[in-house]
C-alpha cells in the first residue's frame, strides 16, 4: 500500500491521531512515539492535509504537495472578510433567534 492509498483510506480520527503524534511525540493516550514513527506520522498527516483539507492556516500543504505560506496581510484580509460576512448575515435577519437586553 503506498502513501496515497493510505491517506485516501484514512478517517478524520486517524488523521488527528497522526497529527498529535507528529506534533507532540506522543499518541493521544500518552504513549511515546519513536523518531521513525514520528517522521512517518508527519508525512502521512501532511499528505492528508494536502489531499483532504482546505486549510486557512498560515502554513499548510496544498493539493499539489507544495508548502503554502500566507502573509499577515493575506491572513488579515481573510479574517476581515469572514467577520464582514458574519456581520452581514446577522443584519440581514437570517438569525435563528433574537435576544433582547433584559
Amino acid at each position: 500500500m503506498n502513501l496515497i492509498e493510505i491517506v485516501d483510506s484514512m478517517s478524520q480520527e486517524m488523521y488527528e491521531r497522526m497529527k498529535t503524534a507528529a506534533e507532540t511525540g506522543k499518541w493521544p493516550e500518552g504513549t511515546p512515539v519513536d523518531e521513525a514513527t514520528r517522521q512517518s506520522a508527519l508525512q502521512i498527516s501532511m499528505a492528508y492535509q494536502a489531499r483532504h483539507l482546505n486549510s486557512n492556516e498560515m502554513m499548510t500543504v496544498n493539493a499539489k504537495g507544495e508548502l503554502v505560506h500566507k502573509t499577515k496581510r493575506e491572513l488579515r484580509a481573510e479574517f476581515n472578510s469572514k467577520q464582514e460576512s458574519e456581520t452581514s448575515q446577522q443584519q440581514s435577519g437570517d438569525d435563528i433567534a433574537r435576544f433582547r437586553d433584559i
